[in-house]
Order: structure tokens, then sequence, then C-alpha cells
């Protein structure tokens, strides 16, 4: 177990490309902290800089408040998990997982507790005399996640584990490492571009877009209060619909227009926007698919015209057409009107609308959230 801090880290390439910047975080004694983002953001660039396979340009790395800048990566007492399993195809999954141990002259007596105690967690004990090309990806990736926990490392750094598995074993796999980490006493950070594993995985998320952190928090913080709009964005599937909206303030009562359609805000958000000064101002306004409702025709109603309706089983995913803006909403199809609980006929007109509490408003401008 060990705790981590990551102090103004950068990151520059030789090409003058900077990959990393600005990168701060403390990481607690065996927590989970998942780095996700985008292809090119950074996030395995952070992850190698803490393993010790990139150099880091400036800023400083402490592991148990021990600076790591200039330690050989053998000697931080990490393990690494890659995407690709970097397993040894000669050896036999026993040897594989035994390998380290064995440079590290561990008795015989101590590996062999070691390995089978692994396989026995991960459930793989009945492969251990395979060689990796007789397996399939997940009882690879098993094998490759129980050589870097039979050294019972202080981090253990995870680099897209899942990403070569189909759909299915992604998700067995991703439980798996949920009930491992309850198993085995050591922090974790895992890097994925997929938002469902961080906010599954995940007691912190670090969210990041072109090198810079754009928001730090818990898997609820992040969802129920994205900090701007490439996180609302990123953060929920379907992702969140973003409309352009206005702001008013008429004798002291906030509400907001959106496509036509003016909403008075609730009593909570009220008094959010009074506490913040809030000036009536053009926005962008930010309300998730599983928050909009089909509603009646009326002056708080947006009309909409449907394009695809795909049934979920019992959800339907509404794709349409509000005044040129494309529109999704995750209704139940439970509480529709018996002839839509199978869906919506093309080019059906709908009005739909909105519990104002839920909705986000960011700055037009900067794309900050505005509370």
């Amino acid at each position: 177990m060990a705790t981590l801090s990551l102090r103004n880290i950068k990151k520059v390439y030789d090409n003058k490309v900077t990959a990393v910047d600005n990168f701060n975080l403390e990481i607690a004694d065996n927590e989970f902290v998942v780095f996700v983002g985008p292809s090119g953001c950074g996030k395995s660039t952070t992850l190698r800089m803490v393993a010790g396979l990139e150099d880091i340009s400036s800023g400083e790395l402490y592991i148990d408040d021990v600076l790591m800048n200039d330690v050989a990566p053998k000697d931080r007492d990490i393990a690494m998990v890659f995407q690709n399993y970097a397993l040894y195809p000669h050896m036999t999954v026993y040897q594989n997982m035994a390998f380290a141990l064995k440079l590290r002259k561990t008795s015989k007596e101590e590996i062999d507790r070691k390995v089978r105690q692994a396989a026995e967690i991960l459930d793989i004990t009945e492969y251990l005399e395979r060689k990796p090309k007789a397996l399939s990806g997940g009882q690879r990736q098993r094998v490759a996640i129980g050589r870097a926990i039979v050294r019972e490392p202080k981090v253990m750094l995870m680099d897209e584990p899942l990403s070569n598995l189909d759909a299915k074993l992604r998700n067995e796999m991703r439980a798996e490492i949920i009930k491992l980490r309850k198993r085995i006493n050591t922090t974790f950070i895992y890097v994925t571009h997929d938002q469902t594993e961080a906010m599954t995985l995940g007691d912190r998320i670090v969210i990041m877009k072109g090198g810079f952190i754009q928001q730090i928090g818990t898997p609820q913080e992040v969802f129920d209060h994205p900090a701007n709009l490439f996180v609302a964005g990123f953060i929920g599937t379907p992702h969140m619909n973003i409309f352009d909206a206005e702001l008013k303030k008429d004798n002291g009562q906030y509400s907001v227009v959106v496509n036509g359609a003016e909403l008075k805000c609730s009593p909570e958000k009220q008094a959010e926007y009074e506490a913040k000064g809030l000036e009536p101002q053009k926005v962008k306004l930010g309300i998730r698919p599983e928050h909009l409702n089909v509603s009646k025709e009326g002056p708080a109603a947006i009309k909409a015209r449907v394009d695809v309706s795909e049934m979920m089983g019992s959800f339907i995913h509404l794709h349409a057409n509000a005044d040129g803006k494309d529109v999704v909403l995750v209704l139940a199809a439970a509480d529709l009107p018996t002839e839509h609980r199978t869906g919506y006929e093309y080019g059906s007109d709908i009005n739909f609308t909105f519990d104002t509490n839920l909705m986000h408003l960011f700055d037009a401008k900067t794309g900050e959230n505005l509370v």
C-alpha cells in the first residue's frame, strides 16, 4: 500500500509537443483512481511517468513521501498490467507468474505459495500448466494481473487492460477487478478511455483532455456536477444534451428560454443562481437524456420531430430533431401510452420538457459550469 503525490507534473517530448501539463493529484493509501479521457489526452503518458517508463520533464512524483523522479522503475515497488498482456509465449502460466519472483531470488516455496494464492483469487488454477496461446483473451488478462499481484506491489498500474476484450468479457473482467480490489491491499491507478469502466471502478475519477486535468471527483460528483462542457459531454451514456439557451431574470425570478420555450427555474436553482449573483445572459444548457420527458404542447414544452426510435427493452432511446438540434431522450417504456411502448414512428411530432432542477448551465464562451 502507498500514497502518491503528483505535483506540477509536465511532459514535453523532443519535438516540443506537450503531452501532460500542470498535473496535480494526491492519491490516498489503498485508493482506486481512474484516469479517463479520449485518445491522446495524456492519461497513459502520466501512468508511464509514475511507472518510470517515461521521464518527467518537470514537477515532482512522490511515493510514500519519497521523491521518485530519478528512481529506476524496478526500484519503485510498482507493478504494471498492459492492454496487450505482455506474457512470455514460451513459458507456462505458472512460469509467467513466477518470473519476477525468481529474479528477486525468492525461495521456491514462497514462489509456489504466492503463485497458487494469486491463481486461486483469479480463478486460473486449472490453467497453470498451459501456455498463453492456449488461453482466451480474458484468461490471458487474468494471468497478466496475477503476474502483477504476486509481487505484492505498493502500487498497481493498469493501462487499458480490458480494451482488447469483447463486450461480454469486459463486463466480466470489470467485475473481477472490483472483487480483486477488495482482496488485495494495493493502491490502484487505472487508465481507460471507457467512461463506463471509470464510473464503475474508481473511488475517484481524473478526467483529462489535451494533457490537462478537467475535473477530479467521485463518479457521482462528476456525473451530478460536471465542471465544464467537456466533462458534461464525456461522462454519461447517452451523452448529455446541450442547447443554446438564455438565462432570464424578471422580478427577481430566474427562468431559461430554450428553443422558444420558457421554463421557470426550480426553487433550488433560484437560490443557487441568486447566491452566485448570476446575471441574465446567453448560456449553454445541459440536460441528460434520462431527464427529458415527453409532454403536452404548452409554453414550457419544446417541439421536436422523431428521427430514430430504439427499443432497448424497458427503455426507449428516442433520437429527435428540435429546431435543427439533435436531441436524445431516454424514456421508460412502462411510463408511455400503450401505443408508444414499443417506440415512435419516424417523423412523429412530439413535445418534451424537463425538471429545471436537473439542468446544468455553462458559460457560453468558456464552457465552464456557472455554479
